[in-house]
C-alpha cells in the first residue's frame, strides 16, 4: 500500500466548517450523542477551534430538535437597548448563565466555551467562579457542553461536573488527506504523501492548518519541496521554541562513540521512519524510536549541544527549559508551566523539549528536603509522558550530571528510556574540538601547538575551577584567550606552544618562593620522580613541574595511565607506595629534614597501605587472608577485637616500612640523578617527558608515555 495520495482524491476546496468535519467527525458524532442522552460533555481543545467545533455539534443536535444555548459573554441587543453600564465579559456571561438556569423551562444544552475564564491559571478558583459553581450545579434539566484551553486547568468542582470528557489537540494522522486541497498539494511536489506532512502539523488544530496551507506561496511541483516544508516549519513554531542549527559531524568534535550510537539509535531510525512506503512499516519504526532521553554526564561536556544537534538533524523545534524556572511559590503553578510546555512542544512538533538539569527537581520522590512541590513536578512530567500518541515527534531530553540521584519511575522504558553517557573528551575528542575552534576562531595553531594544547590540557582545569578536567566548554575558552591573546599582542603569525601555555597560565597567581624553598620543592619532585623510574609498576612519567598552576600544590609528578586500567595488581600499589615515600627520603638524603608538605605523601602512602592489608587480604602472619572493611560503607568493621586491631596496625606499618627502606635504597643507589633532575628543575622549573627522555637519555627505564595520557597522581604541597 503506497502512501503517495494521486491529485485527483484531495478535495478541490476546503471551508474551515468542512475541514473541522473531515478531521474530527467522529469524535464530534460521539459528543452529539452524549449530548443527546443527556450526559454533560468537556472539550479540550484550542480556543480558535471551539467555535467551529461548537458549530458542527449545534448543527447535529438540530437534527433531533434540541436547542443550544452558547453562552460567550457578548451582550445582546436587548441588554445594549435596556442601557446600564456595560459589565464586561466575565459579568455578563454570568448574567446569562444565570439566566439560562433559572429561566429553563425545557431541556436545552448550555455552551460555556470559556470555562477556564473562571480560574486562575494555577487551576483555583475566582471569585466569579464561586458564583458560577452553584448555578452549574442548580438545575438538572440543563445540559452542559464545556471548552477549556490546553494550557489552563480545570478545578476538580467544575470537571466533575462532566461525566464525558474529550481532547482534541492537533489530528489523526489518517484524515490529514483530508486537508489538503489539490492546489496546495502541488507545493509538495508530485506524489503527494500526507505522511510526510504529518510530521510538521501533528499538533496543528485542522482550522489552522487551513489557514497555513492557504498562504503557501512558490511554483507548482517543485524539484524539491523543501521550501513549503520550511516555510510550515516556522509557521508552527510557538512560545520560546526555535529552529537550531547545529550540525552533529562538522561541529561537534571528536565523540565519535557517542554520535555513532545516536545515528544508529535514533537518526536512523527516524529517516527510515521517513522515507518508509506502507503504513505498517511507519508504525513498526515508531514503536521503535525512544521518546525520552537522558544525557548525562560532567558540565561542559556538551549535553545539550548533541540535542541541538539532534533537532537539527531531523527538523525539530528545541526548547531549553531550566530545571530551577519550572518551579513556583505557588501552589499548582509549577506543574501549570509544564503543561505549558509540553503542550506547546506538540503544537510545533518535531519538537525536542530539553530539560536542563533535570536532576533539580526530578530526584527519587521520597527524598525531597523542600515544599515537596518536586513530588507533583515528577507526577506531571510522566502524565504528559505517557500522554503522547506514538505518530506525534515529540522528544522530551532531560541532561543531569547525576543521573543517580533520578526518580527510577523516569528510567524506567517507555519513558527515558535512551540513556546517553556524555564523558570528559578524550585526547582525540581534545584534539577534535580545538580543530574546530582552531578553525572557526582563525588561529593559526600549528600541529605542535595543537599536540601540546591536548596534551596540557590532559590535567586538571586551572584556577578557579581547579578539580575538574577540561571539558569542551574549557577548550572553547582556552581559544578564546589565545584569540585574545592574538588580538592583544597584535600577533597575524602562526600559534605555537608557548603561545598556548600563556593562555592557560598568564594570569594564574603563583606563591613567591625563595631559593631555598624552590630546592626543598625540586629535591622532593625529583625523589618522586626518580623512584617512579626504578618501580617497574608505576606509571610513566609526563610531567614534573615546580611552578604548579594548581592551587593544591606548588609542584607535582604528573603520571600517565597505567598499562592496565582496571585492573590493579599487589605489586602496583606497592610501587605506589614506594614512589609516594620517595620524596620524602630525598629529602632525608639531601636536606636531612623534612618539610611538613611531605605529610600528604605519608597520608596516600599510608592509605594505600591499609587498603591492602583491610580490603585485598595482604593481612599475612596469624591474621591470615581476612577482609576486615565493610565495602558497603568503606569502613573498618566494628567487630574485631582489640588484639586484631593492634596486628592490623602492625601490618600496616611493616608495609611502610617495607617501602620506605626500598625507595631509600633507591634514592642512595640513584643520588647523582636526583641532584641532576633537581637543578634541571630549578634552572627549567617544567620538564615534560620529552624533554626528560633527552635530557636523561641514561636513565634506567625511563618510560615514554602513550598517546592517551591521563593525571593519574599529584603530589601535596611540599
Amino acid at each position: 500500500m503506497s502512501l503517495s495520495i494521486p491529485e485527483k482524491d484531495l478535495p478541490a476546496a476546503l471551508t474551515p466548517d468542512q475541514a473541522v468535519e473531515a478531521a474530527y467527525s467522529a469524535e464530534l458524532a460521539e459528543v452529539a450523542a452524549q449530548l443527546v442522552r443527556g450526559l454533560p460533555c468537556l472539550v479540550e481543545c484550542d480556543k480558535e477551534l471551539a467555535p467551529y467545533l461548537f458549530a458542527n455539534v449545534r448543527n447535529r443536535l438540530r437534527d433531533r430538535n434540541i436547542r443550544c444555548v452558547y453562552l460567550d459573554g457578548r451582550p445582546r441587543e436587548a441588554d445594549a437597548a435596556a442601557g446600564g453600564p456595560p459589565m464586561g465579559l466575565i459579568g455578563t456571561m454570568i448574567g446569562q448563565l444565570r439566566e439560562a438556569v433559572r429561566g429553563a423551562v425545557e431541556r436545552r444544552v448550555v455552551v460555556l466555551p470559556h470555562l477556564d475564564l473562571l480560574t486562575t491559571s494555577q487551576g483555583g478558583l475566582t471569585s466569579e467562579a464561586r458564583e458560577v459553581i452553584p448555578l452549574l450545579y442548580e438545575n438538572p434539566e440543563l445540559v452542559w457542553l464545556g471548552f477549556k484551553d490546553p494550557s489552563f486547568p480545570l478545578p476538580k468542582v467544575i470537571e466533575n461536573l462532566f461525566p464525558h470528557r474529550l481532547s482534541i489537540l492537533g489530528i489523526g494522522r489518517n484524515r490529514l488527506r483530508h486537508l489538503v486541497t489539490q492546489k496546495e498539494a502541488r507545493k509538495f511536489g508530485r506524489g503527494f504523501n500526507p505522511w510526510q506532512l504529518y510530521k510538521y502539523v501533528s499538533g496543528v488544530n485542522a482550522v489552522r492548518i487551513r489557514r497555513l496551507l492557504s498562504t503557501l506561496e512558490g511554483e507548482d511541483y517543485p524539484a524539491d519541496s523543501k521550501t513549503a516544508y520550511r516555510h510550515l516549519r516556522n509557521a508552527t513554531l510557538t512560545g520560546a521554541m526555535e529552529i537550531p542549527n547545529i550540525d552533529l559531524q562538522a561541529e561537534i568534535g571528536g565523540y565519535d562513540k557517542v554520535k555513532k550510537r545516536l545515528r544508529e539509535e535514533v537518526l536512523d531510525v527516524l529517516q527510515k521512519r521517513d522515507t518508509a512506503n506502507n503504513p505498517e512499516d511507519v508504525a513498526r519504526l515508531e514503536e521503535l524510536i525512544p521518546r525520552g532521553m537522558i544525557f548525562w554526564g560532567p558540565p561542559g561536556t556538551g549535553k545539550t549541544f548533541f540535542a541541538k544537534a539532534i533537532a537539527t538533524a531531523i527538523g525539530a523545534a528545541i526548547q531549553i527549559v531550566s530545571g530551577p524556572e519550572l518551579k513556583s511559590k505557588w501552589v499548582g503553578e509549577s506543574e501549570e508551566n509544564l503543561r505549558q510546555i509540553f503542550h506547546k512542544a506538540r503544537q510545533s512538533a518535531p519538537s525536542i523539549i530539553v530539560f536542563d538539569e533535570l536532576d533539580s527537581f526530578a530526584t527519587a520522590r521520597g527524598t525531597y528536603t523542600g515544599s515537596g512541590v518536586e513530588h507533583s513536578m515528577v507526577n506531571q512530567l510522566l502524565t504528559e509522558m505517557d500522554g503522547f500518541h506514538k505518530e506525534e515527534l515529540v522528544f522530551v531530553v532531560g541532561t543531569t550530571n547525576f543521573v543517580e540521584s533520578l526518580d527510577p519511575a523516569l528510567l524506567r522504558p517507555g519513558r527515558f528510556e535512551f540513556h546517553l553517557h556524555i564523558p570528559y573528551p578524550e585526547p582525540a575528542d581534545r584534539r577534535a574540538i580545538i580543530e574546530i575552534y582552531n578553525k572557526k576562531m582563525r588561529l593559526g595553531m600549528t600541529d605542535e601547538a595543537i599536540d601540546y594544547a591536548v596534551k596540557r590540557t590532559n590535567d586538571y582545569v586551572i584556577g578557579a575551577a581547579a578539580g575538574t578536567r577540561y571539558s569542551g566548554d574549557h577548550l572553547q575558552a582556552l581559544c578564546r584567550s589565545i584569540a585574545r591573546l592574538r588580538l592583544r599582542d597584535g600577533l597575524d603569525s602562526t600559534t605555537d606552544s608557548d603561545l598556548v601555555e600563556r593562555a592557560l597560565t598568564e594570569w594564574v597567581e603563583r606563591p613567591k618562593m625563595t631559593k631555598a624553598e624552590e630546592t626543598v620543592l625540586a629535591t622532593h619532585e625529583a625523589g618522586h620522580a626518580v623512584v617512579a623510574m626504578f618501580c617497574d609498576h608505576a606509571p610513566p612519567i609526563e610531567r614534573i613541574t615546580i611552578a604548579s598552576e594548581m592551587h593544591w600544590a606548588f609542584g607535582y609528578v604528573r603520571y600517565a595511565d597505567h598499562a592496565h586500567k582496571y585492573i590493579q595488581t599487589v605489586n602496583t600499589y606497592l610501587d605506589l607506595i614506594c614512589v609516594a615515600l620517595g620524596a620524602r627520603e630525598a629529602e632525608r638524603v639531601f636536606l636531612k629534614d623534612l618539610s611538613l608538605g611531605a605529610t600528604g605523601d605519608l597520608n596516600s602512602a599510608t592509605a594505600i597501605a591499609r587498603e591492602l592489608v583491610e580490603a585485598h587480604g595482604l593481612a599475612g602472619g596469624d591474621l591470615g587472608q581476612v577482609q576486615f572493611m565493610d565495602m558497603q560503607t568503606g569502613r573498618r568493621r566494628a567487630d574485631l577485637s582489640p588484639a586484631t586491631l593492634d596486628a592490623i596496625d602492625a601490618r600496616v606499618a611493616e608495609i611502610l616500612e617495607q617501602q620506605r627502606k626500598r625507595a631509600e635504597g633507591i634514592v642512595t643507589e640513584q643520588k647523582a640523578l636526583i641532584a641532576t633532575l633537581r637543578d634541571l628543575l630549578l634552572e627549567k622549573k617544567t620538564i615534560d617527558s620529552k624533554s626528560l627522555g633527552q635530557l636523561l637519555p641514561n636513565a634506567k627505564k625511563l618510560k615514554k608515555p602513550a598517546d592517551n595520557t591521563t593525571d593519574a597522581e599529584a603530589t601535596g604541597k611540599a
